[in-house]
């Protein structure tokens, strides 16, 4: 289990624990947090579920494969070093204090 701190575009923090095995965006959308919408349901087909990983951490995820590459290209203001897809990121221990934040819209 993983504590994972989500920040919304305003500020306001949640900070939940998500089990290992689950994504980053089930924890999101298993806990109601808004700013993800996740509206492909984590396939990895949309970027609704996008967020900027805080700089501490960019180095310590797993790397993104192409499909979430090009998923990253229609998101909102996509940041090349910082910008992930919740969807593709799984939960072990290794994430425990993971901070993200949303961006201001999904689309």
């Amino acid at each position: 289990m993983a504590k994972i701190t989500y920040v919304e575009h305003s500020g306001t923090e949640h900070v939940v624990e998500v089990a290992n095995g689950m994504t980053v965006m089930e924890g999101a959308r298993d806990n109601n947090i808004p700013g993800i919408e996740a509206d492909c349901g984590g396939a990895c087909a949309c970027s609704t579920c996008h967020v900027y990983v805080d700089p501490a951490w960019t180095d310590k995820l797993p790397a993104k494969d192409d499909m979430e590459e090009d998923m990253l290209d229609f998101a909102f203001e996509p940041d090349p070093e910082r910008s992930r897809l919740t969807c593709q990121l799984k939960v072990t221990d290794d994430l425990d204090g993971l901070r993200v934040q949303m961006p201001e819209k999904q689309i």
